[in-house]
């Protein structure tokens, strides 16, 4: 996610706020937020969830509904987002 650089410390104390929730939110089984290495104002989401149906319903439940509506306003680039298989 790249960030307005004056927004990161919104963003880090939202994060904050809902990372607990969504660490237990059903089906996930993992939840971080890394820095990039050489830009400050990037950041990423790494998650792993039990399922793709379990990442769905995060997806589109009241939680994330939320604090996508507080995250995006935050962005100063277009945000990206990938699914991964675990080989």
């Amino acid at each position: 996610m790249d960030f307005d650089p004056q927004k990161v410390v919104e963003f880090l104390a939202l994060f904050e706020t809902v990372k607990e929730k969504i660490a237990t939110f059903p089906g996930c089984n993992h939840l971080e937020l890394c820095k990039d290495a050489k830009l400050d104002h990037v950041y990423y989401t790494f998650s792993k969830w039990e399922s793709e149906d379990d990442l769905e319903k995060y997806r589109h439940s009241p939680l994330f509904e939320d604090t996508w509506a507080k995250t995006k306003v935050l962005f100063g680039g277009k945000p990206v987002a990938y699914s991964l298989d675990q080989q």
